[in-house]
């Protein structure tokens, strides 16, 4: 019996950090390529998740029994090589995949979506481990350790990956030109390998070549486009930032959702709710001090700061601060901003606001441990006696379950709680603007009758006309253990969804 084929030790270690690393790093860059499309929420991970997991399964499987039959280096080197290939094609193959699967709803879509993309990649990955130990095995007496030593490594690579990926590789390259750049490597270590043969050591070393130049003349760069109306783009460690300039509207879109929108010449808001939300300081006769939970492209702070408000905004990402002051007219004296998680502020600070906006919707759902009665708890301590807190929701309708849920948990801290619906009819997709205080919740002055539907006052005034309470009993709070808000998230995701792509339609600047 012909005994089996080893490789340099060198070289299977090599391969095995590029494996490894490569699993992780397609897995955490794979949320920024889906998620403009459908929001990076529970859903995506927990499908990437469970889809890479069954992909190394499988190929442990497949990997170890191929390696049995007689372990030979050009498998080994084909098994890296596919998988890189693979990898670098899907920056091209994953909105044409996303588009044809967008009619199973968002679980569905998520999950066969990750199936078609992710699936054969990691599964060929995965069958390396195995066969990387029958390469490097001279004898049974040493199998146990070869296994550990190489999936010691094979893990040490996706941890060096998984911080690499999300602290410094996505802000800096960007999700599309990174994934690429991922499989041209692991193509590149398998050409590596095809020069260890002699036999096809000329090939080989045109291959490898070919690899490089392709590494830097094929990447795909996402760049600003003027022309096509994308005026920038940025990745930073929280999401894909971009401005957008569509008829005369300037948009800002946080992974694929709109976050601000604002008339394109004279960067005055567009958004109903920024004119709902306007109502918040109307039940003191004087401004004072405000606390705004999530910038965006600035208009609330620039509104409240216009009238006269004290405005500190707490941003967790500095990128939306600097595309806010860059292409929303944001100034620096209309708004002191700390950029921290909104709950770790509220933690922190000591100052006493008459009134906080928390804004903070997502790209899929509210940020759950902003919303947690122990959350709220933390808000009204940093509030006055009467001060007003007022929270921004996207749901679809007006008794929407995540809206009742908020409102039920928000009563265990407020004596009193109202929500001032927008959309039409009341079973519709929109906005709602939730008021809490301890104080009277009663307008110093009446808004106006409106004269047009498309102004502000008709907005202010058709919320405040039928604002409503929320019966508590019954419903589940939200607490920091149990918080079901992504799940209530999902319906309303997947609407918003669909209206931002019958929205966008073909054009790729919103994703």
């Amino acid at each position: 019996m012909k005994p089996p084929q080893t490789a340099p030790r060198w070289y299977v270690i090599l391969a095995v950090i590029a494996s490894g690393g490569g699993v992780l790093a397609v897995e955490i860059a794979g949320t920024r390529l889906f998620g403009p499309f459908y929001g990076a929420g529970l859903y995506l991970w927990s499908a990437l998740i469970g889809v890479t997991l069954l992909a190394l399964s499988l190929g442990y499987t497949l990997g170890g029994r191929w390696a049995d039959r007689g372990p030979r280096l050009d498998r080994f080197c084909g098994l890296i090589g596919a998988a890189g290939l693979w990898i670098a094609a899907m920056p091209w193959i994953a909105r044409p995949v996303l588009a044809a699967t967008e009619g199973l709803g968002l679980r569905g879509a998520v999950l066969v979506s990750s199936l078609v993309l992710f699936f054969p990649p990691l599964a060929l990955l995965g069958m390396m481990s195995p066969y990387a130990v029958r390469l490097q095995t001279a004898s049974l007496g040493v199998v146990g350790r070869t296994a550990g030593g190489l999936y010691a490594i094979s893990t040490l690579a996706s941890v060096a990956a998984a911080l690499a990926v999300g602290f410094f590789l996505i802000p800096a390259a960007g999700p599309r030109r990174l994934v690429f750049l991922i499989g041209m490597t692991l193509a590149g270590a398998a050409a590596i390998g095809a020069t260890i043969d002699r036999r096809s050591r000329i090939p080989a070393v045109a291959a490898l070549a070919a690899v490089l130049i392709a590494s830097f003349a094929a990447a795909p760069v996402d760049r600003p486009d003027p022309e096509s109306g994308l005026l920038a783009i940025a990745n930073s460690p929280y999401a894909e930032i971009r401005v957008v300039e569509m008829d005369d509207l300037r948009l800002m879109l946080i992974d694929g959702s709109v976050h601000t929108e604002v008339d394109a010449a004279t960067l005055d808001s567009r958004s109903p709710y920024v004119e709902v939300l306007e109502l918040a300081g109307g039940f003191r006769r004087e401004p004072g001090s405000m606390l705004l939970v999530g910038l965006g492209g600035g208009s609330l702070a620039k509104r409240f700061a216009g009238r006269g408000w004290s405005v500190d905004a707490v941003e967790i990402d500095p990128e939306v601060t600097r595309i806010a002051r860059s292409h929303f007219g944001l100034e620096p004296a209309e708004a002191r901003v700390f950029h921290m998680d909104g709950r770790e502020y509220l933690k922190r600070c000591e100052k006493v606001y008459d009134l906080v906006i928390l804004d903070a919707f997502g790209s899929s759902s509210i940020p759950f441990h902003l919303v947690t009665v122990e959350a709220f708890g933390e808000l009204r301590a940093r509030l006055a006696s009467e001060g007003v807190l007022a929270m921004n929701v996207i749901a679809v309708g007006w008794d929407d379950p995540l809206v009742r849920a908020l409102a039920a948990t928000l009563r265990l801290e407020f004596a009193r709680v109202l929500v001032l619906p927008m959309a039409e009819p009341p079973d519709r997709l929109g906005n709602l603007i939730i008021l809490a205080s301890n104080g009277p919740l009663e307008l110093a002055e009446e808004p106006p009758v409106p004269m047009d539907r498309f102004t502000g006052d008709y907005h202010r005034a058709h919320a405040w006309d039928n604002r409503f309470e929320v019966d508590p009993s019954g419903i589940r709070i939200i607490t920091d253990d149990r918080n079901l808000v992504d799940l209530w998230a999902d319906r309303i995701n997947l609407a918003t969804r669909k209206a931002l792509h019958e929205y966008f339609g073909s054009r790729e600047i919103g994703w």
